[in-house]
């Protein structure tokens, strides 16, 4: 399942008039049977809401205290989530007349117009308290304290992400959780901001909302909310028009293919930093130790240690946690073996938790071989969100390359590179296909689409720093260096990297450097063969200079070199 849990607030949602409709009641405990998680998130301090609502057992967790306070239903546990509020702050809002008045373990509460003393008091006592709206109640708690804070809290007891997680909510106050949670539900009579910036918005008010919202995932698990939640899709990289290349965030199943050193792992890298960096768990199966710096990845095996099952489900039992898998020190015969004994335990800590949210196998080819054939094939059909990288997609499991969604090929030929694929998807790779695509180019072909996108690939930014050490001071060869010959051919000066190209740029005469300045080629170089557009442009507005107002050579030429000095020669 990708929601195993349902976070819902109390009043105006699941409850109207402070009361819960049995029919609610019984939807409740409908999802309760389908093996999801429950928990209730609210405003109202732990006793009020145990006296208005008493099956609060349906519930794994209860968020009370608009964020401060835990509750455990099945043992009846407490605690606290904040410091409770100073005596002081509370006896000064007595002795102004705030009434009501409600005190908590942490929270203050009142109603409007109440909320100018309460701030006055605040400023005048140098509290570090916030004042949070809901429909004409003011609460104060400290200011780091919300119904997102008191959700995470609940969420890491029950080692369950917020991307598996939809939350239902109708007032100011419930903006926060909703905003953690993967999918956001308004009920029809939630405040207009709310419904705006909601996923979906049901037809039902108040718990009527809340029975739909459970009908649609007991149904197909909000599968035909998927294109609302555009907002999590993953940035592949960009086409010529500008327009995004991006991957959705559950389901689909990538190939990336393509020739040694086309750029693969620049692709695939790119990917996973940003799934990590939206909190998805990522399992990345590296069996030549290519993938050792992933943001916080947990690096498990090394050259001389082969990492256990038992450790790597250890690791992925933490929600927060995602894990690299080195293949190194297992012997070459027993990498496919090892890797098909982790993916069925990967898709039983799935149907378990949602995780790990992506699966990426590199070196596919030899992990999941043409012979490779799944118990049943019962793990090939539930397959979903997984990149599998190869160079030789044709050597693939054919049951693999059968449920593949969609590929991206770089390299010299993408065509061959697609055509593994037309007997598994019955389908002719499509006559748009460009030759061979250039460096930091690559094509999509999804499933049942007539056309390809080709697009420019949007670098990890572990890429980026590796892109400016090479440039800044790597050696490209001889038919990317840039080489200063002069007006007459005289000179044969070869720059390999952006240092010496400075170093000589500073040194040749007026006549070499005002050559290649007015020809363009500083502006080429930079474009084609260094990407920096950034710096391209700095060359081209140095030439126009030139010819346009006649601008002295010195002048481009300090210009060019202080833009590589500044982006690159500095740095390194």
């Amino acid at each position: 399942m990708r929601f195993e849990a349902l976070v819902t607030d109390y009043d105006g949602t699941l409850a109207h008039h402070g009361t819960v409709a049995d029919s609610t009641v019984a939807a409740l405990e409908r999802l309760k049977a389908s093996g999801r998680r429950l928990v209730l998130v609210t405003g109202r301090l732990l006793p009020d809401v145990r006296d208005a609502f008493p099956r609060l057992d349906l519930f794994d967790r209860v968020v009370a205290e608009n964020g401060a306070l835990l509750y455990r239903p099945d043992t009846r546990e407490e605690k606290l989530l904040a410091a409770a509020p100073p005596a002081a702050f509370v006896e000064a809002l007595r002795r102004a007349g705030v009434s009501p008045l409600g005190v908590g373990r942490v929270i203050v509460a009142t109603r409007e117009p109440h909320e100018h003393t309460v701030l006055g008091i605040i400023h005048d006592l140098g509290l570090e308290l916030q004042v949070i709206f809901n429909k004409g109640a003011v609460m104060i708690l400290p200011a780091t304290v919300n119904k997102a804070t008191g959700l995470k809290a609940a969420l890491d007891e029950l080692t369950l992400s917020p991307h598996n997680a939809v939350g239902i909510g109708d007032a100011e106050n419930d903006h926060a959780f909703l905003a953690l949670c993967e999918a956001s539900v308004a009920v029809a009579n939630a405040l207009p901001m709310v419904q705006e910036q909601a996923d979906l918005v049901t037809s039902g008010a108040q718990g009527d909302g809340v029975d739909e919202l459970i009908d649609r995932l007991l149904a197909d698990d909000l599968a035909s909310l998927t294109d609302r939640l555009g907002r999590h899709d993953i940035l592949m990289g960009r086409l010529a028009s500008g327009e995004d290349v991006r991957l959705r965030a559950f389901g689909p199943l990538l190939l990336v293919a393509g020739p040694s050193g086309s750029g693969k792992s620049t692709l695939v890298t790119g990917i996973v930093e940003r799934l990590l960096e939206n909190a998805y768990q990522v399992c990345l199966v590296d069996p030549e130790g290519d993938y050792q710096r992933l943001g916080d990845a947990l690096v498990l095996g090394d050259a001389t240690r082969a990492p256990a099952l038992v450790e790597v489900l250890e690791a992925l039992s933490k929600p927060d946690r995602s894990v690299v898998v080195n293949l190194v020190a297992v012997p070459v015969g027993d990498r496919p073996g090892f890797c098909q004994g982790l993916l069925p335990r990967l898709d039983e800590l799935r149907a378990e938790t949602g995780r790990p949210h992506w699966i990426v196998v590199d070196e596919a080819h030899h992990l999941l071989p043409a012979d490779w054939r799944p118990a049943g094939q019962v793990l090939i059909r539930d397959l979903h969100s997984l990149v599998a990288v190869t160079v030789h997609p044709g050597m693939l499991s054919s049951a693999l390359l059968q449920a593949m969604s969609q590929v991206a090929a770089i390299g010299a030929d993408p065509g061959e590179t697609m055509r593994p694929l037309e007997p598994a998807w019955q389908a002719k790779v499509p006559r748009d296909l460009p030759g061979a695509l250039e460096p930091g180019l690559a094509a999509r072909w999804r499933r049942g689409k007539p056309s390809v996108e080709v697009f420019r690939v949007e670098p990890s930014r572990t890429e980026r720093l590796r892109h400016r050490r090479k440039y800044a001071a790597g050696e490209l060869p001889a038919d990317m260096s840039f080489w200063f010959r002069g007006p007459d051919g005289r000179l044969n000066l070869r720059a390999q990297n952006l240092q010496l190209f400075a170093q000589i740029g500073a040194g040749v005469d007026a006549g070499t450097w005002v050559h290649h300045l007015e020809n363009g080629d500083y502006e080429r170089w930079f474009g084609d063969v260094i990407k920096d557009d950034d710096l391209a442009r700095v060359a081209a507005e140095a030439r126009r200079a030139r010819t346009e107002q006649d601008a002295p050579p010195e002048a481009s030429r300090r210009a060019i070199l202080d833009a590589i000095d500044e982006r690159y020669t500095a740095p390194a």
